[in-house]
């Protein structure tokens, strides 16, 4: 039977929010549903919530947020969509986070603002939290920070082997509790949720993957035709009494140089990206919806009680914070030169030690000293 012999049994009510849910920065795309064999299923799609912020990476703006609050909003009503699939534009990157640029020339310095904005943030959090269809997140590229913290918030996480993980609070003037320390325990532990949150150290797909964030990972590096694994990442080829698999990036050496230069001939394709996110969209769509609609809600609620229980109070943290370590912290990512975005940290806590108060030049005395 084709779809156009199916017929609505009644009128639909319409339950969206707003008539055009359309807004800068975020493209929404119903693309066809297949089959796993790559049939074509009339009348039933998958939207594709992307960011379309690439010469930021994909930072999401105010009005962004909301773009993606109304598109999820959206794509759970339409009662043709099979699943959601949330991505951004380009290679380089899913998301970084929120957008530095905004933040240090509009939120710094007014906590009153910020405050209103993290209420978008975490609606949209709970926006992706509360899906009436499954989310997958499509990781074209850096997923780091806020950009890291949404992207856990969807229920299953396909990556391209380029890719880079991790948070960036505590080097940028923030704290990662926009979902990081609530989701990151539940889904690798204590001990590398700590690790990831507080050292802010950036890592490999792979290890994301081996860590228990990632649904799949998939090679994206193209060299004379073919695809290669990321080579900038090194399999250490050794277990642990569990048998767990220790995957670490080259630092130095021949290897590194060796490892870049193979970059460097290559080129990004996406291709394999899009077939497994495919595929698994394939799979969900053989399922019965509400069964799993059901299902979903049920392994998302670890998640969504922890966030729950935190979000209003991170929210007035992360407000008073623009007052202090966040100002500063952004401002220097936004003014500083490319390889110099941080804030002197041993000169901060030498002037904090001495009793030096934030209401004074203390902001000016730690940026990068090479200012844009």
């Amino acid at each position: 039977m084709d779809a156009s012999d199916i017929r609505p049994a009644f009128e639909f009510k319409n339950h969206d929010l707003a008539a055009d849910f359309h807004r800068p920065g975020v493209l929404y795309e119903k693309k066809p549903a297949r089959k796993p064999d790559g049939t074509v299923v009339p009348g039933i799609y998958n939207a594709w919530i992307t960011l379309d912020n690439p010469s930021q990476y994909n930072s999401y703006t105010t009005d962004m947020v909301k773009g993606v609050i109304l598109a999820i909003r959206a794509a759970s009503n339409s009662r043709d969509i099979n699943c959601i699939v949330f991505t951004g534009s380009g290679d380089k990157a899913f998301c970084t986070g929120g957008n530095t640029k905004e933040y240090a020339e509009y939120y710094a310095g007014q906590p009153q603002e910020y405050r209103q904005y993290m209420r978008l943030f975490n609606d949209m959090v709970t926006a992706l939290l509360l899906a009436d269809k499954p989310v997958i997140c499509r990781v074209n590229g850096m997923r780091i920070g806020g950009g890291q913290e949404i992207g856990m918030a969807c229920d299953f996480s396909v990556a391209q082997d380029m890719a880079r993980f991790g948070q960036a609070g505590p080097k940028h003037g923030s704290a990662p509790i926009g979902g990081a320390t609530d989701f990151l325990p539940l889904m690798v532990g204590a001990e590398r949720a700590m690790a990831a949150c507080v050292l802010c150290e950036p890592f490999s797909a792979h290890k994301a993957y081996q860590m228990g964030i990632l649904t799949d990972v998939v090679p994206a590096l193209k060299v004379d035709g073919k695809f290669v694994a990321n080579p900038m990442v090194e399999t250490q080829r050794q277990f642990d009494e569990y048998g767990r698999m220790v995957y670490g990036d080259f630092k130095k050496g021949e290897a590194a140089r060796e490892a870049k230069a193979l970059v460097a001939r290559g080129t990004v394709d996406l291709s394999m990206l899009d077939e497994a996110v495919e595929a698994l969209c394939a799979k969900i769509l053989l399922t019965f919806p509400e069964c799993t609609l059901k299902t979903v809600e049920e392994l998302r609620k670890p998640k969504l009680e922890a966030w729950n229980r935190n979000k209003e109070d991170a929210r007035d943290w992360l407000a008073l914070n623009m007052m202090t370590e966040a100002r500063s912290g952004f401002t220097a990512f936004n003014e500083g030169p490319k390889d110099d975005r941080e804030v002197d940290f041993v000169l901060l806590r030498q002037k904090l030690a001495a009793g030096q108060s934030w209401v004074g030049s203390l902001h000016d005395e730690i940026q990068p000293k090479g200012k844009k």
